[in-house]
């Protein structure tokens, strides 16, 4: 199993045991106090199609476009500066829309290290899963 495969089946694990415990909504990781994220966006609060593409890099995929799981060059610098493969970008499907579209989520290789973007990579909102 790849490293990768292996961090998605973690990162599955840990949502569920997320979902499992009593956490103050205001609970926010180390990693949203970075300045250049926007701030925190709840699970809750994201499209439908989110929780769709959070559960295929969950299981490791398959995805519906080819581009999803890339390395994500953060050329933007919105979010903290990591060395070069520590982010993967993944389309959020716009109904409708005829291409890709401009929502993402980006993980990072850190736990719970989700961002979502609807806006093509202007702004990012750590995804808070305990709400």
């Amino acid at each position: 199993m790849t490293n990768t495969l292996r961090a998605w089946k973690s990162r599955a694990v840990s949502v569920a045991a997320v979902a499992l415990l009593t956490l103050a909504p205001t609970a926010v990781s180390a990693t949203a106090a970075h300045a250049d994220v926007s701030g925190t966006i709840c699970q809750s609060a994201l499209p439908s199609e989110a929780d769709d593409t959070l559960s295929l890099i969950a299981q490791g995929g398959p995805f519906p476009y080819s581009q999803d799981g890339v390395v994500f060059q953060n050329r933007e610098g919105v979010l903290p500066s990591e060395s070069y493969g520590y982010y993967h970008e993944y389309t959020v499907i716009t109904p409708g829309a005829s291409t890709r579209g401009t929502r993402r989520i980006i993980t990072g290789e850190g736990d719970q290290e989700d961002y979502y973007t609807s806006d093509h990579y202007a702004t990012f909102n750590l995804i808070d899963f305990t709400c």
